[in-house]
């Protein structure tokens, strides 16, 4: 059983102490469409987790790479549009896969048939008729046919 964690947020405050930032500097992240913390009704930022992380990410390509916001804002935005076209890709594949097995298991049965078909029109081939019982030449010898698929 997985315990479902209840949510935190956190102060601007309490964010700009974890990161070491100003708070100024995170403002200017929000201001620039960087962040969105949500706001209480008193209209107070507070930051989700998922904003904490967006935040530290924006803190290590603008203070550790040296990438300025416009940079940061077409990072994020390229990285976004790469996460939807994964989950595109994903389901494509996904359904071709599925496809696949359904095309699969119709061959497979379009193959079977056709074996049992061969077959009886080997051995229809096989028996001698009542009138030529005794001609030789008439008579043709089974093979033992093995037919294997491939998983």
């Amino acid at each position: 059983m997985k315990i479902k964690r209840k949510k935190g947020f956190f102060s601007i405050s309490a964010v700009a102490k974890m990161f070491s930032v100003h708070q100024q500097t995170i403002r200017l992240y929000e201001k620039e469409g960087l962040l969105n913390p949500k706001r209480s009704e008193g209209n107070t930022r507070l930051f989700s987790e998922e904003d904490i992380e967006r935040l530290e990410e924006i803190i290590y390509l603008t203070h550790q790479l040296g990438i300025n916001l416009a940079g940061v804002q077409m990072i994020l935005k390229l990285k976004k549009q790469m996460k939807k076209m994964q989950q595109q890709m994903n389901e494509i594949f996904e359904e071709t896969h599925k496809q696949l097995d359904k095309q699969s298991k119709v061959s497979e049965q379009a193959i079977k048939t056709s074996a049992k078909q061969l077959m009886k029109l080997k051995q229809e081939k096989a028996l001698p008729s009542h009138h030529d019982t005794q001609s030789p030449e008439n008579i043709v010898e089974m093979d033992n046919w093995e037919i294997e698929y491939e998983e």
